[in-house]
């Protein structure tokens, strides 16, 4: 066996070990989520029990190409339904505000009001620029231990697992969802952002910022 061939093979099994090590952890990641999660997941106003908040995960208002972002409006949809019914009373709303003129609180914030939610009631976390941030800030810089996350249900398994596992008492209402083609991009991402969500929890990754504590009342 000459040289080139032997190294060949060698790199060939290298590769074989590190995609079978890399399968087995996306395998292992997501059905981690699924079985923390599957009970804790909700679609239905009903099912759910009154909270003094809700966390508002973010995103932008408007696509690139100036369309309206329908994960930003279902999820609005999702929090006024919640507040008309009385299932919480306050809405936490995380997202981020890293660069000048995008403002994913804000623009959520200015949305509910519009939809009727006073603003005493809204609360802003500039400094959601992760899942895991918001999350955890919500309970270490907001005081709060249970909290219903509010997002798409893709989204939600995930939020209310790294909430589980820094041991809040979190529960997800799922907003509405995209259709599949249009959401065909953003589920595949999802699912090596569970990868990353389940390694963040195994090295007890912590939030970029935290800062002075803000009470909801």
């Amino acid at each position: 066996m000459g040289i080139k061939t032997f190294a060949k093979r060698r790199y060939m099994t290298i590769g074989c070990v590190l995609f079978l090590a890399l399968l087995s952890l996306f395998i292992i990641a997501n059905k981690a989520i699924e079985d923390a999660t599957q009970n804790r997941i909700f679609s239905a106003v009903e099912s759910i029990e009154k909270h003094k908040v809700g966390l508002l995960l973010g995103t932008s208002k408007l696509l690139n190409d100036g369309r309206t972002n329908l994960y930003f409006q279902y999820r609005i949809d999702a929090v006024v339904e919640l507040f008309e019914k009385g299932k919480i009373e306050n809405v936490l709303i995380s997202g981020d505000n890293s660069v000048v003129h995008y403002n994913e609180p804000l623009d959520m914030k200015n949305e509910l009001m519009n939809r009727g939610v006073p603003e005493c009631n809204i609360y802003l976390d500039y400094a959601g620029f992760r899942t895991l941030d918001s999350v955890i800030r919500a309970k270490e810089i907001f005081g709060q231990s249970s909290f219903i996350i509010i997002s798409q249900k893709f989204h939600n398994d995930r939020a209310v697992y790294l909430a589980i596992k820094n041991g809040i008492d979190a529960i997800g209402f799922n907003a509405k969802d995209v259709d599949r083609i249009m959401g065909f991009k953003t589920n595949c991402r999802e699912k090596l952002a569970r990868v990353k969500a389940y390694l963040d929890t195994l090295f007890k990754v912590r939030p970029k910022f935290l800062g002075e504590r803000v009470e909801i009342q």
